[in-house]
């Protein structure tokens, strides 16, 4: 029998489908993957803003987690927003019962509209805790920020922040650069378990449409992952996907604040 490459998307819920779970859902079918969710939070958004956090219980967390894993298995677990310092331990602990190298965390503290979705006292939590558990983590400028302590204003740091962010080699680092506001989007990636550094250039796209860019990335690399993809050409392809997606969703028009990517811009005409 066929047997399909599962990813699991452990993060919260976004019902405007931009984001979140449906953002994660759309990308493993978009690059090839059969996509599995473990609801950590429903959270009431939409382009405009979050206007609140709804947690699920931690144990019921784990058990959606356990759920999945112990029917489905996973050939990957995207990580997502993890609200509180409780929730990001127990994942962890959770995980640690199953043997899963491809774990990608995106850790999410900031939505795109300005909004925080990280309680303030999980931060040291999540650097101690699951930044050393995941295989990558993929940061955006403000988050690298919270997480080295310190502001990054210029491409040139990026390189050596993401090595700073690796954490002595431990985790391999996608820094992304959209926050900068240099012309052409160069993101950096580190490859902890290769010591090797490459630069991942793209257009700059004039647009507003970028509600849920680091779910969809995250989403892409646990999915070329789970496929086999070696490390670095699955965060090549990884980039260029979201870039594809970027590009094709620029011009169009939902809701009336940050609008979505085009998850599917490959398949339809």
């Amino acid at each position: 029998m066929k047997k399909y490459k599962v990813a699991l998307s452990i993060a919260g819920s976004d019902p405007s489908g931009g984001a979140g779970l449906q953002a994660d859902l759309k990308t493993f079918s978009a690059c090839g993957c059969y996509g599995a969710t473990a609801v950590v939070a429903v959270v009431d958004e939409n382009t405009a803003g979050v206007t609140g956090v709804f947690p699920i219980p931690v144990d019921f967390v784990a058990g959606q987690i356990r759920s999945v894993l112990d029917d489905l298995g996973a050939d990957a677990v995207k990580i997502g927003m993890l609200h509180s310092a409780e929730l990001i331990i127990a994942v962890k602990d959770t995980l640690s019962g199953y043997d899963i190298r491809n774990i990608v965390l995106d850790p999410v503290m900031v939505a795109t509209s300005g909004d925080p979705l990280l309680q303030a006292d999980a931060v040291d939590t999540l650097k101690s805790v699951l930044v050393p558990y995941a295989r990558v983590i993929t940061p955006n400028i403000p988050e690298a920020e919270i997480l080295l302590g310190e502001k990054i204003s210029f491409q040139s740091e990026l390189p050596e922040c993401a090595r700073r962010l690796s954490q002595n080699g431990n985790v391999s680092v996608l820094l992304k650069a959209g926050h900068l506001s240099d012309e052409e989007l160069t993101d950096v990636f580190y490859n902890a378990e290769t010591g090797t550094l490459a630069e991942l250039k793209s257009r700059r796209v004039n647009t507003q449409n970028t509600h849920g860019t680091g779910c969809t990335l995250s989403s892409a690399v646990a999915s070329f992952l789970a496929r086999d993809f070696s490390l670095d050409n699955a965060v090549r392809n990884a980039k260029e996907y979201i870039a594809g997606a970027i590009e094709a969703g620029a011009d169009y028009r939902i809701g009336h604040g940050h609008g979505p990517v085009h998850h599917f811009y490959k398949f339809w005409k």
